[in-house]
């Protein structure tokens, strides 16, 4: 951008927005060395003109209602949503790019779901449609994947994503706690929202990991066909006869590239206690890249808060406010990006964590390793603890070797069936 001047426009000002504006003005003397520039909000969007704001951004700063004072204002360079959403930020970055403005934002929802569309239409307008924020805060994941490796082929990428479960189950570990009192902490620390659905279904590591591998391989895996399970039914049992075995549980995402196909999703695993990612505690997030040159490469830092958000946010700015910045969206050149090639998740193969809960009778392992046997699931080892002292069965832990998805989930099935089966079984992937 050929201006001395950068005037930005906000579409939202909550946490992420107040964060950017605070940067910007405490870091204003370093942007301009950066830049050369000096960046201004000049508008910004909210619902409320009213509310107590903790910060403001300047006396030139207009507050506005109505998006299209901030989209068709022609004094207005960049506009950079931060409203979160799907219908109203859609309608914002939409018309925004058709008006040729760059556009910022940290939406990973709307670009898990409508990302063909938006990237198709910003390169048809030659402007920049930059998201390092939407996926791990403050981490730098998608300026790596689009430009420092670009020339690397990603073998896997595997990821905790969401700092709101990894702080659930890192209570849980450390502290033994049940999942409700350890996600009642969570919203305690401001680590959880009033309804976490999407942090602890998995529906937000979903959406960034759907980024990612557009990033990584250059493909649309869509949202809807991405297997995704949560970490709501977690129980400190588990956690604790894991760790008799040396392992954590986490919420990982992840994806693996086989002869072209890509097998993805997002499930909560055990990681050996000596994996990297297993040592990521509380609220943080972690990528972990393998690439086919440069090894593996792992990314640590905050995914969430105002100042690591808007940290990113401001990079994407940066990027998109020098002189002569040609856009790189994608990082790839097609328009839009052909469908991943998906291998079906029930074959994938791991190793897994079983727990039944039996009635304490002769035959009940004899019956679950018949079972086993049957669907060529190989056990490694084998832990029966004593009853229950209120009569609730008998909890029996088996590690497998390595075997196929499909054949655990029969086999489960099958047991689950038993008349001695007190509970559903339980069920991990052990990755490592």
């Amino acid at each position: 951008m050929q201006k001395k001047v950068i005037n930005l426009g906000l579409a939202g000002f909550g946490t992420v927005g107040t964060g950017l504006a605070r940067i910007i003005q405490e870091n204003s003397d370093w942007i301009k060395r950066r830049l050369g520039k000096e960046l201004r909000i000049q508008k910004i969007l909210v619902r409320d003109p009213n509310k107590k704001r903790a910060v403001i951004p300047g006396p030139e700063t207009k507050v506005v209602t109505n998006l299209e004072e901030l989209v068709f204002d022609p004094q207005v360079d960049m506009v950079v949503e931060l409203m979160g959403g799907l219908e109203t930020a859609h309608t914002v970055i939409t018309r925004a790019l058709k008006e040729k403005k760059h556009v910022v934002t940290a939406n990973k929802a709307l670009l898990a779901e409508k990302g063909n569309e938006l990237f198709s239409l910003a390169q048809e307008q030659g402007v920049g449609l930059y998201y390092e924020a939407s996926v791990a805060g403050g981490i730098p994941i998608v300026q790596t994947l689009r430009e420092s490796l670009s020339g690397d082929r990603i073998r896997s990428l595997t990821g905790i994503l969401n700092g709101t479960a990894n702080f659930i189950l890192s209570e849980m570990t450390r502290k033994g706690q049940d999942f409700e009192n350890a996600l009642q902490a969570a919203k305690d620390l401001g680590y959880a929202e009033a309804d976490p659905t999407l942090d602890i279904d998995g529906l937000d590591a979903a959406h960034k990991l759907v980024l990612l591998i557009r990033l990584a391989y250059g493909v649309d895996y869509p949202l809807s066909i991405l297997p995704v399970q949560g970490i709501s039914g977690a129980s400190s049992m588990d956690i604790t006869m894991a760790a008799e075995f040396g392992y954590t549980l986490k919420l990982i995402a992840q994806v693996r590239e086989k002869s072209g196909h890509l097998q993805a999703g997002v499930f909560p695993a055990l990681l050996p206690n000596d994996h990297i990612l297993a040592k990521v505690e509380g609220p943080y997030n972690s990528v972990l890249i393998d690439g086919n040159a440069v090894g593996q490469v792992m990314l640590y830092g905050q995914g969430a808060g105002d100042l690591p958000t808007g940290s990113a946010v401001l990079a994407d700015i940066l990027a998109l406010a020098r002189d002569n910045a040609v856009p790189n969206n994608t990082g790839f050149l097609e328009k839009v990006l052909p469908r991943a090639e998906v291998i079906r998740p029930e074959l994938a193969i791991s190793r897994h964590y079983f727990r039944f809960t039996a009635q304490d009778k002769p035959g009940v392992l004899a019956a679950v390793a018949g079972v086993m046997s049957e669907h060529n699931i190989s056990i490694a080892q084998v832990v029966q603890k004593e009853s229950h002292p209120q009569g609730r069965g008998v909890p029996i832990v088996f590690l497998t070797h390595k075997a196929q998805a499909e054949a655990v989930h029969r086999a489960l099935g099958e047991i689950d069936r038993f008349e001695f089966t007190i509970a559903p079984a339980v069920h991990y992937r052990i990755l490592g």
